[in-house]
């Protein structure tokens, strides 16, 4: 079995954990790769048993055989991690370092239990949609998809905005607001929730448009099926706005025309046999616990 260890930023406080991930690896004979500029954080600072590989690109997926690829971190560690994974298949394990981890549900504090799950077989692997975003320009290079969410948003202390939104060719909505947010059901739990879009079960086949402030009070929230082309206009005071995918941002301009739709592969993330979904809402967003006894 061989692995890819993927992370971004090496933290003081997170380097006992790091050694139980590479310790629990070489105890259970699993051949580890280590993403380059993270090994270069570590080289020092943590011990290994026996050399690591090193996993420089999304090219490598088509050089050696990986079995998973273990994100170190938290959601947003995930969302990178996404851009290397792409259409190669290779299942995400999220242990989650960071604070809230809806996709990192791994809890630090149950890595060696996890290595060993994944040694033995004793996981599922659940697929995740993304979104692809189309442009008449040149827009995010060759990752235009996103695991969680595409954003229209004004910039900076800008009037509010208008995106004529269209769904398959028909018209929906002229939304005057701070901006728009297409979620995947994964998404759903991000920015999306935050601005308050409905949660979506992973498998259910959606998108949802969230607007971000809108103008208009009697505005809300529509989901719609992912097979649908969701396209805009934008217009507004400024000259720029801001287009993200994840944590990707760049401007964008009126003379930008936008879609999104479906992106052709999904991604596959790893979970421990007791803890899916309806765990992690409920553990995440602390459902049924009444918190005037705490």
């Amino acid at each position: 079995m061989q692995v890819v260890v993927f992370s971004k930023l090496a933290k003081e406080k997170d380097l006992p954990h790091v050694q139980r991930l590479f310790d629990a690896l070489h105890e259970e004979g699993i051949t580890t790769y280590v993403y380059g500029p993270y090994l270069d954080q570590i080289r020092e600072r943590i011990t290994f048993q026996e050399p690591v590989g090193v996993f420089e690109s999304y090219i490598d997926f088509s050089i050696k055989k990986f079995d998973f690829f273990i994100a170190l971190g938290g959601d947003g560690t995930i969302l990178n991690a996404v851009t290397h994974v792409r259409d190669a298949k290779v299942p995400i394990v999220g242990i989650n370092l960071g604070r809230l981890g809806f996709l990192a549900s791994i809890e630090k504090r149950r890595i060696p239990e996890a290595i060993s799950c994944l040694k033995k077989g004793r996981y599922t692997v659940t697929e995740r949609s993304l979104l692809y975003l189309e442009s008449n320009l040149p827009l995010f290079g060759d990752i235009r998809f996103a695991l969680n969410d595409c954003t229209i948003l004004k910039r900076d202390t800008s009037s509010m905005i208008t995106i004529h939104t269209y769904i398959n060719g028909a018209y929906l909505n002229s939304y005057w607001a701070d901006g728009i947010i297409v979620a995947t059901p994964t998404g759903s739990t991000g920015y999306s929730l935050s601005c308050g879009g409905p949660i979506i079960f992973p498998d259910s086949g959606n998108f949802v448009i969230t607007p971000v402030a809108p103008h208009n009070l009697n505005v809300r929230p529509v989901v719609i099926s992912d097979d649908a082309i969701i396209s805009f206009d934008i217009e507004g005071r400024a000259e720029n706005f801001l287009c993200t995918l994840d944590s990707r941002f760049e401007t964008i301009t009126s003379a930008h025309h936008l879609a999104v739709r479906r992106n052709d592969f999904a991604v596959r993330i790893i979970q421990l046999p007791d803890y899916g979904f309806l765990e992690t809402i409920r553990d995440k967003l602390t459902w049924g616990i009444d918190t005037r006894n705490h």
